[in-house]
C-alpha cells in the first residue's frame, strides 16, 4: 500500500474569465471544477489532499473544505510559478508519502483511472510520471522531448522551445506524478532563467533525470485534459463532461431520444428502461429508479423518482420533490419538497409544494398549495384516494382527509374530514339580461366617441 499526497493547484487569478467569481469555482455539470477534481483524486487512493489558494481567497478555501473533510489548505502569497505553487504545501510533506501527484484545479475531467495510470508508473520504479496529450493545435503547450526509444527528456514551454521541439506533437497537460520521497529536493532545485522568470513544474524532469532517475509518460485523450481558462474552455469542458455522462447513461440502460438535448449533473442517477424525452434539464441530487418516463422539456433538481413514475412534458420538480411509484406529475406542473404517493396524479398547471398527497389521490387542474405567508411556510396534507378539483386554493397548514372530494374554485381554508364533501365558493347570481344591455351601452359609447 503506496501512501499518497495530492496537491491541488487552485491559486490563478483566472483574468481571462472576466468573473467576479474565481475560475476553479466555475462549475461543469453542476459542481465546481475545484471539487471535480478533488472527487477523482480521491477516487484514485489519494491519502492526503492539500489545495493551494490565493491570499485571499476564503471562498477558494471555503469550497475545498467543503468538497472533501480531508483536504488542508495552503497559501501561496506570491505567485512565482507552479514549482514554487507546489512548495507553498511544503508542510503536508511532514508525513511522508510514496506518491505525490500534483493537479490543477481548472483541469476538471481527469479520470482516476488516469491518475492511477501516473501512480503505478512510480510503482513500477519511475521517479516522475507526466501525463501527456496530442491536440489538434499544439500552440502555447509546452513539448514533451523523448529520445528514441521515447523515453521522456524533458518538458520544454512553448515560448522557450527551438523551432525543432516546436514541431513535437506531443503537448504536456500540466499533471504529473513524483516519488515521494525525492520531490521536495527536486522542487527546491527548479530555476527560474526562462522568459517568464518563474519557477516552472516542469523543470523536475531534466533534474530527476540529472540524479539518475527515470521519468514516464502517460498519455491521455486530449478532452480529458481540457484546461479552462475562459468561458469558450468552460463551455467545451461542459460539452465533454455531458458527452461522457450521457454515454454512460445510455450504456447502464436508459433511453436518451435526443443525447444531445439532455444535460446532466455529476450525481444524476438513472435506473433501467428509464426513457428520457428531448430537452430534459437535471440539476444536481436527481436519482430516477427503473421504468420511469420524463417528458420533453422537463427540469429536475434535488428529486426521487420511484418506479414507474411519469413527469412532463414542461414539468419542474423543485429539491424535495419525492414521487412514489407509479405517481404522474403532468404538463405544467411545479413540485416542491412534497411527497406525491403512489399512483397519485398531479396532471395539469398545478403547484404543490410543503405537502403531502397519498396514494391514488388525484388534484385537478389549476390546483395551489397556499404554503407561505410572507414569513413561514406551512404544510398540506392530502389524504389516499382525495380529489381536488380544478381551480382549487389549499390555504395551509390545511388537511384533506382520506376519500374526501373538494369541489371545483373552492378556497379551502379548514380541514376536510374523510369521505366528505367540501364546497368553499361565493353563491352563484344571475341577472337576466344584464350582459345584453351591456353590450348595446358600450356600442353607443363607442359610436359617440368616433363622431
Amino acid at each position: 500500500m503506496r501512501k499518497c499526497l495530492a496537491i491541488v493547484l487552485a491559486a490563478g487569478e483566472g483574468k481571462r474569465m472576466r468573473s467576479s467569481r474565481p475560475k476553479v469555482l466555475h462549475q461543469v455539470a453542476g459542481r465546481s471544477m475545484l471539487a471535480h477534481v478533488l472527487d477523482a483524486v480521491a477516487q484514485a487512493g489519494a491519502d492526503e489532499l492539500a489545495v493551494v489558494v490565493g491570499p485571499g481567497r476564503d471562498d477558494v478555501a471555503a469550497e475545498a473544505l467543503r468538497a472533501s473533510s480531508h483536504a488542508k489548505v495552503f497559501v501561496q502569497s506570491e505567485r512565482l510559478g507552479t514549482a514554487h505553487a507546489v512548495l507553498a504545501a511544503r508542510e503536508a510533506f511532514s508525513k511522508g508519502f510514496d506518491d505525490v501527484l500534483v493537479l490543477f484545479a481548472d483541469t476538471p475531467l481527469v479520470r482516476p483511472e488516469t491518475f492511477r495510470h501516473l501512480r503505478a508508473k512510480l510503482a513500477e520504479g519511475a521517479g516522475v510520471a507526466v501525463l501527456g496529450f496530442e491536440p489538434e493545435n499544439p500552440f502555447g503547450y509546452g513539448r514533451l522531448l523523448t529520445d528514441d526509444s521515447g523515453a521522456l527528456l524533458a518538458i520544454r514551454e512553448h515560448k522557450d522551445a527551438r523551432p525543432d521541439e516546436l514541431q513535437v506533437k506531443s503537448c504536456n497537460a500540466g499533471l504529473m506524478a513524483l516519488d515521494g520521497a525525492k520531490t521536495l529536493d527536486w522542487l527546491s532545485r527548479v530555476g527560474n532563467a526562462n522568459a517568464q522568470k518563474e519557477y516552472y513544474l516542469p523543470d523536475v524532469v531534466e533534474i530527476a533525470r540529472a540524479d539518475g532517475a527515470s521519468c514516464a509518460l502517460v498519455i491521455a485523450p486530449a478532452g480529458e485534459v481540457l484546461g479552462v481558462n475562459d468561458r469558450v474552455q468552460l463551455a467545451q469542458a461542459e460539452a465533454e463532461l455531458q458527452n461522457r455522462l450521457r454515454r454512460a447513461a445510455m450504456e447502464n440502460g436508459a433511453t436518451l431520444i435526443a443525447p444531445e438535448t439532455v444535460f446532466f449533473s455529476y450525481d444524476t442517477v438513472l435506473g433501467a428502461d428509464v426513457l428520457v424525452e428531448p430537452h430534459v434539464v437535471f440539476g444536481p441530487g436527481v436519482t430516477v429508479a427503473d421504468h420511469v418516463v420524463i417528458h420533453a422539456f422537463s427540469h429536475l433538481e434535488g428529486a426521487t423518482l420511484a418506479e414507474k413514475a411519469t413527469i412532463g412534458p414542461y414539468a419542474r420538480l423543485r429539491p424535495g420533490a419525492n414521487l412514489a411509484r407509479g405517481a404522474k406529475v403532468g404538463n405544467f406542473v411545479e413540485i416542491k419538497k412534497a411527497e406525491i404517493g403512489e399512483d397519485a396524479k398531479v396532471n395539469h398547471l398545478t403547484y404543490i409544494g410543503d405537502a403531502t398527497i397519498g396514494p391514488r389521490a388525484n388534484i385537478g387542474a389549476g390546483v395551489i398549495t397556499c404554503n407561505y405567508d410572507g414569513f413561514l411556510k406551512y404544510r398540506t396534507e392530502i389524504g389516499a384516494d382525495a380529489f381536488v378539483g380544478s381551480n382549487c386554493s389549499l390555504v395551509a397548514p390545511v388537511k384533506i382527509g382520506d376519500g374526501a372530494l373538494v369541489g371545483s374554485g373552492s378556497v379551502v381554508t379548514k380541514d376536510v374530514a374523510a369521505d366528505a364533501l367540501a364546497v368553499a365558493r361565493g353563491k352563484q347570481m344571475e341577472k337576466p339580461g344584464w350582459a345584453a344591455a351591456f353590450r348595446d351601452k358600450m356600442r353607443a359609447l363607442k359610436r359617440a366617441s368616433a363622431k
